[in-house]
């Protein structure tokens, strides 16, 4: 009887408590990510960060993800795109994506209450080649012969489309709704055609 009880107690118990732990550090969005069906040269260093909170309690989650590519930008951004459409995204055209010009290619998904920023570039060691291209001093020895760089960096971010500020009307930029000065200078009596002048 205490052998049926404690199988009981781990089968009814443990195990539930087990998996619901797991579930709860472990975030789905970055097991989605994992499922895209990229290749293997897509996807060699992976990195991920989120901050918030999954239930948007004070802040909503914002999931990051850095993926090293062996293959240039062009290459890498068709993979994914790939990828993320047969995943169920759907590209999103949102006239902040980016929010700021960017180098490399930059696209926006959504799919249900989620927004993805995906975003393909030229590696870290190919803009400090580039920075260190710049004119510069003459050096008596010259410069010994830089490592290739090849590949590519991919940032995914998700966030909950409830948080995303691009979702939504936008504030208008339209001057005449502002005014050019909220209390004009009357340099002439507007009522002086109306009051006669007292004699």
């Amino acid at each position: 009887m205490g052998v049926l009880a404690l199988v009981s107690v781990i089968l009814l118990g443990a195990l539930p408590l087990y998996f619901g732990v797991r579930a709860l550090s472990r975030d789905p969005v970055f097991d989605s990510l994992d499922a895209l069906d990229v290749p293997a040269w897509a996807a060699t260093e992976t990195e991920d960060a989120m901050s918030g909170s999954r239930w948007c309690l004070l802040d909503c989650r914002l999931r990051e993800r850095t993926v090293q590519s062996q293959r240039p930008p062009e290459e890498t951004a068709r993979v994914y795109e790939r990828a993320l459409t047969e995943a169920g995204w759907r590209p999103w055209k949102v006239s902040r994506c980016p929010e700021q010009p960017t180098k490399g290619r930059y696209t926006c998904w959504r799919q249900d209450e989620l927004t993805l920023d995906l975003w393909v570039r030229e590696p870290t060691c190919a803009v400090a080649q580039e920075s260190a291209a710049l004119p510069v001093e003459p050096t008596p020895t010259p410069p010994a012969e830089a490592a290739t760089c090849e590949g590519s960096l991919v940032s995914v971010k998700v966030r909950n489309a409830i948080d995303d500020e691009r979702i939504g009307p936008q504030p208008s930029t339209d001057p005449s709704l502002t005014g050019e000065d909220p209390f004009p200078i009357i340099t002439e009596d507007p009522l002086e055609d109306v009051t006669p002048s007292p004699s």
